[in-house]
């Protein structure tokens, strides 16, 4: 019943957030904004690239996508998401996803990077606004959106050098 709820909602809604404790704000931000990488951050992804657009720049255009199940091509989960924003000063950006074979018919992320009191470290907020997924409920996705947060946070962790702030 409650997934039945979830699919009658217009939208959802989300936000979910992953503290970097050794990570200053701006190598964090390098790696988000790296827009056409996000499989160096993202481990579950098998590929990451641009397909059109100026890298960097809104309207860019890239195409991420998981490795198949067995050797088996259709099992393979891809996107193509298009770079709406990106403000350095804020260390913000927003995209959406164009196509996809994930169920999304309409869904609009924004990730931002916000210092943590006193410089050390930082912390990434991801906030997303789709349509209800179906299969899915509300909660489940946000668990699946925390996780996915929770390893990209981690990931660039041990992979960016350590805050020398004191």
């Amino acid at each position: 019943m409650e997934e039945e709820d979830d699919q009658k909602q217009s939208k959802w809604q989300g936000k979910t957030s992953a503290e970097l404790k050794l990570t200053v704000a701006e190598q964090a931000w390098t790696a988000l904004a790296d827009f056409c990488n996000l499989h160096k951050w993202f481990p579950t992804l098998a590929t990451c690239r641009q397909v059109e657009g100026v890298p960097g720049q809104p309207g860019v255009i890239r195409y991420c996508a998981s490795a198949p199940v067995d050797n088996d091509e259709s099992s393979i989960k891809w996107a193509k998401e298009k770079l709406l924003t990106i403000d350095p000063i804020q260390r913000c950006l927003s995209y959406e996803i164009t196509e996809s074979n994930l169920g999304f018919k309409s869904y609009v992320a924004t990730m931002q990077v916000v210092a943590m009191d006193g410089g050390d470290g930082c912390k990434i907020e991801w906030s997303v606004v789709c349509d209800p997924i179906e299969g899915w409920g509300l909660d489940d996705f946000l668990s699946y959106l925390d996780s996915s947060l929770q390893l990209i946070g981690k990931t660039i962790m041990e992979h960016a050098p350590p805050s020398t702030t004191n």
